[in-house]
Parts: C-alpha cells; structure tokens; sequence
C-alpha cells in the first residue's frame, strides 16, 4: 500500500476510535458486558472461519522458518478457541473499575472531593504472533471504557483480521459504537510507526513483544507508552533451597511453556550447592530437549554442554535453551539479576527466610518470588482475569496489567458557592 494512503486510513481510524471513546468513556456497564458475552459467543460461532484463517498464518509462517515456540504461539485451536471466549466471559463478570471512588472527603471548607477511576481513552496495541492477545487486549479496553487500535505481527495478520471482525461486528451488534475495536490490518512496519506518532488520537502505547520492538518505540513514538513483554527472567538456587522443590521449579520455569515472557532464560545456582545440584538438574533439563549454555565453572560439572558468551546472559530466549551460571553468594546473584534483567520475574529458591527476604527486596522487578515458579506471573493466575501484559516499568503501573491498570482517576469536586 502506498505509504501516504496506509498514513490516511490509520489517521482515520483514530478519528473513529476517538468518537467512540466519548460513547464509550460513560457507557453502562451492563451494555458493556453483554457486548462482551455477544463477543464470545461470536468468537465460538465463527469458529471454523478463525482457524481456517489460523492455518493460512500458519503454513506462512512455517515456510518462512517461524521457530517451533512461536509457532505454539500463533496456533489456533478449537480448544485455544474455548479459552479465548472463556477469558473474555471472565471479563465480563469482572468488576466494572469505571466510576469507582479511590477516595473522598469533606473539605473544612465543605468541599466534598472524590477521586475517581475513569478510562484512559484510546489505547493503542501492538504485539506479536499471538492472536489471543486480539482477542484479551479488544475486551479489557471495552470493559474499562477504553476504545482500542490493534496493531498484530504480520504472522498473524489472516487471523487477527478474523477475530477482530467478528469481535467488532458482534460488539456494534449489542450496541457499542462502530470505531470502539479497530485493527490496522497492513503488515508494513511504518503502519506501527503511525500509530506510534498520532498523540492527538491516542492516548496511550502499550507494546508487547521483544527487544526489536522495545527499540522501536523508545525511538519513534510520540505517544505515551507503557513498556511490558520483555521476559529475561532468572531462578536462584541458594545454598540453602530443598534441591527437589528447586528441580521441580526450575523444570517448570522453563519447559512448561517456553515461548512466553514468564518462562525462566538463565539459572543461577550457589556454589556449594553446584556439584551436586547441577547435574541433577542438567538430566531433567535435557530430557526435556533443554539446550544448555554454562560459564566456565558450570562447565566443569557439565562438560558436554555449550560454553555461555556474553550475549546469553542478556538473551531472551524463547525456546528451549537455558543459560546456567554457578555464583559465589547471594549478593552475586542479585548484582547478575539486577544487571541482565528485564524487571519481570525474578525467583530464588531457599530455605532460609533471610536470604528470601533480601532477594526479594533487593532485585528490581515487578514480581518477585520465593520457592515458586515464575510462570505464575498471570494476570488470570493473580485474580485480575485476562492481562494486557506485563509491565516492566514503573510508571503508571507495574506487573500484571488488567482493568484497573487500564484506567486513570479524575478528582471530582462538589462545592455549595463556596470561593478561595
């Protein structure tokens, strides 16, 4: 597509996503949830046309040498489907976090002030292969108020545009405003830089994907934008963790489900603990089809394995390979975390509450645990429902982000003349 013709219709679809904001921003929330029920029955209705377009995405992908792991990410199936329309049922059984008081007061004065949850207004997303986040991010913005600009990888353009077009037609169908669920459909790159630079449309960016994309936006977007997705996330074995539950963890962080941003990426293990700890763990790792990569002091318990650079220590995998590095102490390991890390999910597996509670208070991330695996960093798993990602920054939120992260407040003032 000409490149000023693609700028034009994003423009437009911005100028729609605005109008339908103002419908959106006081709309019931009874309206909204049956918009929401219609949305997954819709999904469920439409099923066939979904994955057929599911399978073109696909075949493309696999010819273009897409990696096994995010194929499992661009994959529809008739379960994934039930999943999708269940997420988004959950949603709409979720509390409505619009108009809800933070807080009030009687002023001396005989002000009354309430301080108020309200939408955020137009959100734009832009994520990769992973045609569910379509699905969860249209739904969290319309329960919260918010209309939404969809911005997919091109992996998974065939299936995006079939589950927004059901969604949106099914949501207009129940009475929310044409213009509410909108996806930019055109696989160019500057497509994602437009909706980067429309700060009189869009409110706020939320991407989600890998360091490519995190590039992206730190260097082109004129919108404010809440950074989640990047996943470089570590499990410390103290000298003191039960090596079973410590096994069992890591096995989970990473096998379970590598491809996402929880999945753990490098392991760092005390090294008291290391002769024995080490090969017990590499013999799970590796049966599970785990490649490993070790500093050169890992190398001496597992000597078949590949030598760790540099990179390994900063890489987000996404796959089944797993960085391993022996540490001297538990500051070590902090300091390694602190440095590497991308702020995600951050674990140590011990027994001893004192070094529990120093990692947990000294590494820098939105979550942070004990004796637990990092694959818990869910917003179903946390009780918010469906999530719009996780979020690396501090600023406006942290962590899981569901409706109310998808709100800002207003202060509302009731006064009776009264003057300064």
């Amino acid at each position: 597509m000409n490149l000023q013709k693609l700028r034009e219709n994003i423009l437009e679809q911005g100028r729609k996503a605005k109008q339908a904001e103002k419908f959106l921003s006081v709309c019931r929330t009874e309206v909204k949830d049956q918009a929401l029920y219609a949305m997954a029955q819709a999904l469920l209705d439409q099923q066939e046309a979904i994955l057929i377009a599911n399978q073109m995405d696909m075949q493309r992908a696999q010819e273009n040498g897409l990696k096994k792991s995010m194929l499992d990410r661009l994959l529809l199936t008739p379960e994934r489907m039930e999943d999708i329309a269940e997420s988004i049922r959950q949603i709409a059984r979720l509390k409505d976090p619009v108009g809800s008081a933070e807080y009030a007061t009687r002023r001396p004065n005989g002000l009354d002030i309430e301080k108020v949850r309200v939408p955020l207004g137009v959100i734009g997303i832009i994520y990769e292969a992973r045609p569910n986040v379509t699905a969860d991010a249209a739904a969290l913005c319309l329960k919260s108020g918010n209309a939404v600009l969809l911005r997919g990888g091109s992996e998974a353009l065939a299936s995006n545009r079939a589950i927004c077009s059901c969604m949106a037609q099914a949501a207009e169908k129940a009475g929310i405003p044409e213009g509410a669920i909108q996806l930019i459909d055109s696989p160019e790159r500057q497509g994602s830089i437009y909706l980067m630079q429309m700060p009189e449309y869009v409110d706020v960016l939320i991407p989600r994907g890998g360091i490519n994309l995190k590039k992206s936006i730190q260097e082109h977007a004129t919108v404010p934008y809440i950074m989640t997705g990047m996943g470089n996330c570590h499990i410390y074995v103290d000298e003191w963790a039960d090596h079973k539950k410590a096994q069992d963890i890591v096995l989970n962080a990473k096998v379970q489900r590598p491809s996402v941003c929880n999945a753990v990426e490098t392991l760092l293990v005390h090294e008291k603990v290391a002769p024995i700890f080490l090969p017990q763990v590499a013999q799970s790792l590796q049966a599970a089809g785990v490649a490993l990569r070790g500093c050169e002091r890992t190398l001496q318990y597992l000597p078949d394995i590949q030598p760790a650079c540099e990179e390994d220590w900063e890489e987000e995998y996404n796959d089944l390979i797993l960085a391993v590095k022996v540490v001297q102490s538990l500051d070590e390991a902090i300091e390694h975390i602190n440095t590497y890390g991308t702020q995600h999910s951050e674990a140590i597996i011990t027994e001893n509450y004192t070094n529990s509670r120093k990692f947990m208070l000294s590494v820098d991330a939105a979550a942070v645990y004990t004796n637990a695996s990092t694959r818990f960093t869910d917003g179903g798993e946390f009780g918010f429902g469906a999530e719009m990602g996780i979020s690396t920054q501090k600023l406006h939120t942290r962590g899981p982000m569901g409706l109310s992260e998808l709100t800002t407040f207003k202060y509302m003032i009731y006064g009776d003349g009264q003057i300064r």
